[in-house]
Formats: structure tokens, sequence, C-alpha cells
């Protein structure tokens, strides 16, 4: 006997990282997580305010109370409907199910005396139709049709209360509701086929007791015809509803998905949060933000769907199949419930173990992803050091740390196996071997004997839900708390705290010049002081040249004007980040056509293709849109353009966006000095204010002001582009 039930969801993949060093962590299972699961998984449903959670929770259990009303009057519905063609099968269901007891006294009297005894004989003297006006009629009385009214009620008055705050939330609440519901339907349609199989086999008792009684026969084979009508017509309506159900459950988990990744991205972008969280920046507490938004994301709102709808799956199968469980047999229920109660307390102690190894496994794959990916990136200067050799065996060393915890993996999941398959195996001869003596005895029909097994079977798949999902438990464990920490990162830190280790922090204003006083800058983790107290102001048509000896902090200063780094105290006034653009030394190349790359960051919509063209002459790539097949033409642009030319494209950008301001950093390194003094020649004729990084001596003639760092006892000076000789660095 097979119950119906939904076809596994498609897992996830495991999540990879990438982390250039990852520090090993201990997980925990504990109250964090829990926390950390509430703060991503609640939003999508209802918003994030104080005692918003036992809101949510409250309004999640009040839709299933709901739903169970629904429920309710959609099944006294179909059961009318099925009296009025399937009366046998239904009246022997009602004489038999315990929890629809109140129903029986109200079948052969309106007005029942409590005392009467019902018995099925009684039932085949009752028309389907006089039998359904009956029931409503009892119904109607009955305390259970105003427990199911006052459960629509006080369903519909919750929402209705609570409208304003599912404000755009409506969608996901209806396919949850749904959902709920088709999940009661399944496990109604699985209470149903049990009583079908039973009276299916009693059938064949039946017939073979009949030993030749011709009337007896054909009764016991029109009975046997009907009871697998009942059957058949019940899988015909199982199959939509089970393919509306795992269609809607994926629906929603997409649905939630784009929500939620939305969600993440916005705060990823905002306040310049992937710079804080690239690998260089301080903060490496939160590996590879990347796959944990693409991913993570991915894995955690399917399986926190499966889990939910899973959990309420097996409460329900609980509920419905321990009636008929206990009405066979107490020693069957009791025997039941020591045994799952074992089984799980072993799981546990097994599934803790597994947790731990599964979260250490998703760093070491982090570790040896990002191996791979760093070596990809770094492919020319590898070939150019003759560094295979080096590299293999890093990324070999990466591997076999990852090898080495995945064989533990391996390890514990054969443990488990054994453990869930002898579980499983010893578990189907338990009511046999209860239910069988109670047939021997002739206290229980025979198709009792089949029906006790399939309950048994339910009841003990769903109070074996731990023991038998253990294994994506733990997986899913680990997922939870890496969404949870980036969002934790994302929610609560601050612009000016990011990537900041100390309290103290520069503080940024927005003004119409650069100006800055008693500047000392640290890098991000506090270790070393790249200078004290700078003080430099800039006319409005003064620009700056800053130099110095490498790795002294020439970039870190653009860093720092550019608002990317805040460790450090004093004060730097700048025009808004809308108003400048930052050249580094090797221009940013993004996924895109020639158009898109010369119009980046598109601070001007709705350039026209002649100014385009014009911008492209003027930095001496004219004939670069005939050359790579036009503008709409999209490529690998870093392969495809030389360094120098990306850095001569980098300058059309600024002839397209037009910004106020302008930050060079190294930004005509690759380029000859007459290409150099052109580029910077256009920039003078569009006064475009304009600070640069760079050691060439001819960038003095474009400057007024030239900045020194790692001199002096503060570490830097300021003087005259006149006056500043380049062979005193």
């Amino acid at each position: 006997m097979t119950a119906i039930a939904p076809p596994a969801s498609p897992q996830p993949a495991s999540p990879e990282s990438s982390s250039p060093n990852p520090a090993p962590k201990k997980f925990r299972f504990d109250q964090k997580l829990w926390r950390q699961f509430i703060d991503v998984a609640q939003p999508y449903f209802y918003p994030v305010e104080p005692y918003s959670t036992r809101r949510f929770l409250t309004l999640l259990t009040l839709q299933l109370v709901l739903v169970m009303g629904l429920t309710f009057f959609m099944v006294v519905g179909l059961a009318l409907l099925g009296l009025q063609f399937f009366a046998d099968f239904f009246k022997r269901m009602i004489d038999d199910v315990n929890f629809l007891g109140f129903l029986k006294n109200y079948v052969t009297n309106p007005n029942p005396d409590p005392d009467a005894e019902f018995k099925l004989a009684s039932l085949t003297d009752v028309s389907g139709q006089v039998l359904s006006g009956q029931i409503i009629g009892g119904l109607v009385q009955s305390p259970v049709f105003y427990l199911a009214l006052g459960a629509l009620v006080i369903g519909f008055g919750a929402f209705y209360v609570t409208r304003r705050k599912l404000k755009q939330r409506w969608l996901q609440w209806f396919l949850l509701g749904v959902l709920l519901f088709l999940a009661f339907v399944v496990s109604g349609l699985n209470v149903v086929i049990s009583y079908a199989f039973r009276f299916i086999d009693n059938s064949f008792v039946k017939f073979a007791e009949a030993k030749g009684d011709s009337a007896a026969g054909e009764l016991a084979k029109g009975e046997f015809w009907q009871f697998l009508t009942v059957y058949g017509i019940i899988l015909l309506i199982a199959i939509p509803i089970l393919i509306s159900y795992v269609y809607l459950r994926q629906k929603l988990a997409l649905f939630w998905r784009k929500w939620l990744t939305n969600r993440f991205l916005s705060k990823y972008f905002k306040d310049r949060a992937y710079y804080e969280l690239d690998s260089n920046a301080a903060n490496t507490e939160i590996d590879n933000p990347d796959q944990r938004i693409t991913e993570d994301i991915y894995s955690f709102t399917v399986t926190v769907l499966d889990f939910l709808l899973d959990i309420l799956g097996s409460i329900l199968d609980l509920i419905a199949f321990t009636g008929i469980l206990y009405g066979i047999s107490k020693q069957l229920t009791l025997g039941l419930a020591g045994y799952v109660t074992l089984g799980t307390v072993l799981a546990v102690v097994i599934g803790t173990r597994l947790i731990k190894i599964n979260f250490d496994q998703l760093r070491l794959e982090a570790d040896f992803r990002y191996g791979m990916v760093h070596v990809r990136d770094n492919a020319e200067s590898i070939a150019f050091y003759r560094g295979e050799e080096l590299e293999n065996q890093q990324v070999s060393d990466r591997l076999k740390n990852a090898i080495r915890n995945f064989d533990l993996k391996i390890i514990w999941l054969a443990y488990l196996g054994v453990f869930q398959r002898a579980y499983n195996y010893f578990a189907r001869l338990v009511p046999y071997a209860i239910v069988a003596p109670l047939f021997f005895a002739g206290t229980v029909e025979f198709g009792v004997i089949g029906q006790g097994v399939f309950a048994f079977s339910m009841v003990l798949s769903a109070l074996s839900l731990i023991t038998n999902r253990i294994q994506e438990i733990s997986a899913f464990a680990a997922s939870i708390e890496r969404v949870g920490a980036l969002y934790e990162h994302l929610e609560t830190e601050t612009e000016g705290a990011r990537g900041s280790s100390e309290q103290q922090t520069i503080t940024t204003h927005l003004a119409p010049q650069f100006r800055i006083q008693d500047l000392t800058l640290k890098t991000p983790n506090g270790e070393q002081t790249l200078f004290q107290n700078l003080s430099l102001t800039l006319e409005p048509d003064e620009s700056l040249l800053i130099v110095g000896a490498s790795g002294c902090g020439k970039s870190s200063m653009m860093r720092a004007l550019a608002g990317l780094w805040k460790n450090g105290s004093g004060t730097i006034e700048r025009p808004d980040n809308s108003e400048i653009l930052f050249l580094p030394q090797k221009p940013y190349m993004l996924l895109g056509t020639l158009r898109e790359q010369l119009v980046y960051p598109n601070m001007r919509s709705n350039v026209a293709d002649r100014e385009i063209q014009a911008a492209l002459t003027l930095v001496n790539l004219e004939h670069l849109p005939e050359r790579v097949g036009g503008l709409g033409i999209e490529r690998d642009w870093p392969s495809v353009l030389s360094l120098g030319e990306q850095q001569r494209l980098a300058f059309a950008r600024i002839l397209l966006n037009q910004p106020k301001y302008v930050m060079l950093d190294e930004a005509t390194s690759a380029l000859d000095v007459p290409n150099e003094r052109r580029l910077y020649e256009l920039l003078r004729s569009l006064d475009i204010l304009y600070i640069s990084v760079g050691h060439r001596p001819s960038l003095r003639d474009y400057h007024r002001k030239v900045l020194e760092i790692c001199v002096g006892e503060q570490g830097w000076q300021v003087s005259s582009a006149e006056a500043y000789r380049f062979q005193e660095i």
C-alpha cells in the first residue's frame, strides 16, 4: 500500500564560496542561529519591528487555523457528495473513524438519543440522500461546526486587522495558504486510501468465506469493484492536486528568492558595502558574499519552504493516522512512540557531529575554489613568472584539506546510513508483530492488518522527520549561518563603521571643493599609520599631484578622499560622489558593449553615437569601433584592449560623463608622454579639477600643487609644482 506524497523537491547544490584565507569558525546550533533565521525569513511575510516576530508567528498560526476551517467545510461537502454515489463506502468510513463520532448519532435520528448504540447495519437502511440531510442537521447542532466557523472568522479577522502591515505581501500569504490547504487535502486523501485498501482486502475475505454461496460471492465482488473504483477516482483527483502542490511550492520559493536576493543586493551596493566586504578589505569575516547571495539564498528559500510544509504534512499525518492506529491497537501506538523516541535521540547524536562537518566542508570548499579563481584571474602573471609548480602546490594543499574533511563526512554519513536503514527495516516488523495476534484472536478484520501497517508507516514517517532528514538539516543549518551573518553585517553596520577596526574614524562633509584638516590615515586593519595631521586646501582652479615612494600610501590617500577608507581621524571636505569620476591605473571594464563601456557609469543619459565617436577621436581611439565590430558589440574587453587603450578609453569616459572633478591614480602610466600630454590638456580645456597620483616628472607640468607622502616627521609635505623636484624622492 503506497501513500500519496508530493515528489521530492530538487535540492539546491551545496553553496560554493571563495575566500582568500577563511578563518576557521566554530558552529553553534543555538538561539543566535534561530535569531538569524527569523531575521532573514520574516521580512518577506511581515515587516520587522519591535515584537514583530511574535505577531508574525501568531499570524502564521492563525492562517493554519483558517485553512483548517476551510478544509473542514470542504471535507463535509465532499463527504455529502460521496454519499450520493458511493454510500456504502462512506457509511463504513463514518462508522469507523473515531473523530467523526459526533456524526454517528445523527445518521438514524435527527433528535438522537445520546445513549443509542450506533451500528453499521442501521446505515444500510438509510439512503445516501436521507443520510446527507441527517448529517447536515447533526452538523449544525455539533460544536465542531461552530469551531470551524470560528476558525474562519478569527483567521479572516486577523488578516483584516493586519492588512496595512501586509501591504504588498498578499501574494506570498495567499500562495502559502493554498499550499497549506493542499497539504490538508493530500493528508485526507491518504486517509481515504487507507480505508479503500482495508475494504478491498475485506472483500477478498468475504469472497473466500462465501464458499459456493453465489449471492454472497457476487456481493463481495460488487464491493471489490466499488471500492477499487473509489481508489481510482482518488488517484484521478490526486494527480492534478500533487502537480499543483509541487508547482506552487517551487513558485513561492522562486518569488521568495527573487525578493530576498534583491533585498540583499540593494544593501550590498548601498554605501559601498560591496567594497568593504572585498577580500582585500579589513573585514574578512564574511567570506565570499557573492556566493552567499547567489547559492546560499537559493538554498535558504527552497529548504525553508520544504521543511515548513513537510513538518506541517507530518503533523497532519500524525493527527489523522494516530486516531486510526489508536483505534486498531493502543499497544501499537505506544510501541511506535517508544521506537521513534529512541531513534530520534540517536539521530540527533549523529546529526550534531554531522552539522559541524558540513559547516567545515563549506569553508574548505570555499578555500579550494578561491585558489582556482585566483589562478584564473592572474593567469598571465603566473605564466610570466613560470609559477605553475607553486600554484599547483597551493591549490593541491587546499584540495587536500577539503578531501580530508569530506572523507570524515563520508564516514559519518555511513554511520547515519546504517542507522537509518536499520531504523526503517525494523520498523516494518512492529505493526505485524502487534496486529497479527489481534487478527488470529478474531478481534479485528483481515483488512485491518494492511490498514494498520499503512497507518503505522505514515505515523512513523511523520515522527521520523528529524531521523530521516538529519543530513539535510545539518547542511541547512550551515546555510542559515552564512546568510544570517551577511544579513547582520549589511543591516547593522553603518557606512562610517564599515571597514574600521577602531571607533575613531575620519569625518567627511560635502563641500564645493576639497579641503583636508588634521587628517591621520591608517590602514583598514589599524596596523599601520600612513601619515598624521595632514592639512590641505585646493582652490577651485588648483590641481594636485600626489607623489611618493612605492607603498607609502598614495593610492590610500585617494581612497580616503573618495570616502572608501575611514580608519583614522580628521576631516575631509569634498564634493558629492556624483560629481567625481575616479580613474584607477587599470580601468574597470564591465561586462557589456563598447557603448556601455564608454558611457559608464552613466552620469549622462541618451549619449548620441556622434558624441561617442568624437570622444574616441580626441583620445586617439577613433578606429576602435570599426576594429571590434561596432559600438553595440560585446567582447572580453580586458583581453581585446591593451592597458594603454583601456586608459585612453577611461579618459573618453570623462569626456562623455563630464564630471566636475576627476581623480587619477596612475591613470596614464601605460601611455607615452605625447598621449599623456594630450589627455591632460583635454582636462584643462574642459575646466575639470583633477587630483593625480604618479611618478613621472612630466606630470608636474599639469598640476599646481604637489603632495609628497613618506617625508618629514609627519609623513607628508605640500609644495608648489614649480618648486618641487622629483629627484628629491
